[in-house]
């Protein structure tokens, strides 16, 4: 054999030698996968092209009293685009009229759009942001234009969707209602989104999904798949009409008097339900929103409101009785080494314990408690305690303000603590707690937990209903309930409440003007001031109490309760009122009252004559003033209203058509 062969031989050796391994290696390689490693591989396939995902659960609705909404979850779009899915002809063809198209509803020029397009396709970016937070409406408007009309793959449309939570009444009883925190998606802690979170998240649901192709996903049978379960429905005890009374009332006011911030609370007497609150506190630029929820959270000295209480303790507890007389000076006297002020200029004298709290004499109040209880103030306490004044209601809503009442041996007791606290200092109290107290005394003595949900419901199934939940049956005699009811409309009609007397609508309740911040160095050139007033309509069979507290009005305006806060009750009172139906019984239809005989026949009597002169309309009504005197051919106007008390044209002048007579009116 040549050299030449035994070369080529020995190559041929090596080569199959080698291409020998590879297959043995190759083999082994095989049996590797398949045999020993194939059930960690196969796991690892699985696991690379399945993958579980959650599904959400539609949070449920609130809905007020009526049915109406107050919160509920719409669907949201964010737009992308992906400009490198879109084929050249049609990329060509219609960019341009989709720039125009979203230049059209989106604000931004045409060319910025199509600059903006034209470059992620040359940079070969897929995921270009086109608009966001759009409604279903818009949504469905924006899949028709140009290129994006022809879906995901061909248009390269994507859309991103998401739930939002609406709310109807916007920023009216925002604080109570609740929301969204802006900082962390999909938590809820204030109002009642915050407090029945829990029943209106519902629960999540589990599926287990298959990737296919361009990492798109598809939904695959598993028998542990888990189903979502809608959050359930809330239905309130808010009545949307009453909120937005409420609302307007206190922003109108606070406005008015440039005040810091202010609340409102409308509760229903005999069962609790919360009907209205309302939160305003002042910007910097001097606009008001629901900054915070003042009416539970917030604890405070009440002031004059508190007499109320401090007058049915002693009554309860017979240390005294409407009628004692009390002496309250020249309107000053020391108490302790420190003194007292009444606000009106000299005193009221000696008057009785009733009057005192009609006319919110401080004297006569520290005078009747502190001479009630010097000897036992203890006594005092456990009176305010047995109505559960020293500790929170225990409402749903979360952040309910700690009340503080001083005690005898305390830190912050004193021989003033006890007249102090007659007139409502030296102790905190939040503005429903407060409200809960004057509720009772309408309620003739009986004490309801206030309530803010009626009902938890799944579609039409009910879930829970809450029912009114007595606290106290009785919180003072029958007695002494009469006696502080009638009070409290003599407080009024001829106390320190006034400015809210009406004869054609009754309202009882009790003002109150409490010093704020009067520790601050600057009190004495900058006195800050909180006013309010609590009470409950109509007073002879009392449907609603209501309370409102207005922190820090421009005193140079004003700032007494029954001025700055008692307006805003009686606002809310009467169009409460005038807007629910009213239900009268006329006993007789043939009766005519007397004053309206007399000017029916004043009237009846003019109009009958040949007149030729002007006549006097004094005393007459508005109404048949302005009637009787355009017919006569003369043009009215009106100052004031009611009665007409004097007329700017004499009686007996010649009448000439068309002349101008004013009119002022009571």
């Amino acid at each position: 054999m040549s050299n030449v062969d035994k070369k080529i031989q020995s190559r041929m050796s090596l080569i199959s030698g080698m291409l020998l391994l590879v297959v043995v290696g190759v083999v082994v390689r095989l049996v590797n996968i398949q045999f020993i490693k194939g059930a960690e591989i196969r796991e690892m396939a699985t696991y690379k092209t399945t993958d579980i995902f959650t599904i959400e659960a539609n949070r449920g609705n609130i809905y007020d009293d009526h049915g109406s909404l107050l919160a509920t979850s719409v669907p949201k779009y964010d737009i992308y685009f992906d400009p490198v899915a879109v084929s050249d002809a049609v990329f060509a063809s219609e960019l341009v009229p989709l720039s125009k198209k979203l230049s059209e509803n989106y604000g931004r020029t045409a060319s910025y759009y199509e600059n903006m397009f034209r470059k992620a396709r040359a940079d070969n970016k897929r995921y270009i942001r086109v608009v966001r937070n759009l409604g279903y409406s818009e949504y469905m408007q924006l899949r028709t234009f140009p290129i994006f009309k022809y879906g995901r793959y061909r248009g390269g449309l994507i859309i991103e969707e998401y739930k939002e939570r609406e709310y109807p009444m916007k920023g009216i009883a925002e604080r109570s209602i609740g929301q969204e925190r802006t900082d962390q998606k999909g938590v809820y802690e204030v109002g009642l989104e915050g407090a029945f979170d829990n029943d209106l998240r519902g629960k999540e649901g589990k599926r287990l999904k298959q990737r296919i192709s361009k990492n798109q996903w598809k939904p695959i049978y598993d028998e542990n798949e888990i189903e979502p379960r809608d959050g359930y429905d809330l239905y309130a005890t808010i009545d949307m009409n009453i909120q937005d009374i409420a609302h307007h009332a206190l922003l109108h006011q606070l406005e008015h008097y440039q005040a810091d911030h202010g609340t409102v609370i409308v509760m229903e007497v005999k069962t609790g339900a919360i009907k209205a609150v309302s939160n305003l506190g002042r910007t910097s630029a001097g606009k008001y929103y629901e900054r915070w929820n003042y009416a539970i959270n917030e604890a405070h000295e009440p002031g004059s409101t508190f007499k109320t209480v401090a007058m049915m303790a002693a009554l309860t507890d017979k240390k005294i009785d409407t009628s004692k007389i009390v002496d309250t000076k020249q309107g000053k006297e020391r108490f302790y080494g420190r003194y007292i002020y009444d606000s009106k200029r000299g005193g009221y004298g000696e008057i009785s314990a009733a009057r005192a709290l009609e006319v919110s004499s401080n004297i006569g109040f520290a005078k009747l408690i502190d001479e009630s209880y010097k000897d036992n103030p203890q006594e005092f306490i456990d009176r305010l305690k047995s109505w559960g004044i020293h500790e929170p209601i225990g409402i749903d809503i979360r952040g309910e303000g700690e009340p503080f009442i001083p005690e005898p041996g305390g830190s912050k007791w004193s021989k003033n603590a006890l007249p102090s606290m007659s007139y409502g200092y030296n102790l905190r109290i939040t503005p429903l707690q407060q409200l809960v107290i004057y509720n009772a005394i309408a309620n003739d003595g009986v004490m309801v937990k206030p309530k803010f949900v009626n009902e938890i419901r799944s579609r039409n199934n009910l879930i829970k209903k809450f029912d009114t939940e007595i606290i106290n049956n009785q919180i003072a005699p029958v007695e002494v309930i009469k006696q502080m009811q009638d009070m409290l409309r003599n407080a009024v009609e001829r106390g320190t409440g006034k400015p809210l007397y009406s004869p054609y609508f009754a309202i009882a309740g009790k003002t109150g003007t409490a010093q704020t911040e009067y520790w601050m160095d600057d009190w004495s050139t900058n006195r800050r001031y909180v006013s309010s007033f609590a009470g409950y309509f109509p007073a002879d069979n009392p449907k609603y109490s209501c309370i409102v507290v207005i922190h820090k009005p421009r005193t140079d305006i004003g700032y007494y309760g029954g001025m700055v806060t008692g307006d805003v009750f009686k606002r809310i009172a009467q169009k409460i009122t005038t807007s629910e139906p009213q239900l009268a019984k006329v006993s007789k239809l043939d009766s005519l009252n007397a004053e309206v005989a007399s000017s029916y026949a004043k009237y009846n009597g003019i109009i009958e004559k040949d007149l030729q002169s002007v006549p006097s309309v004094i005393g007459m009504e508005a109404m048949d003033a302005v009637s009787l005197l355009e017919n006569l051919g003369l043009k009215v106007e009106l100052k004031g209203r009611g009665i007409v008390r004097s007329q700017s044209l004499k009686i007996g002048q010649e009448l000439v058509n068309g002349q101008t007579i004013i009119l002022n009116l009571s």
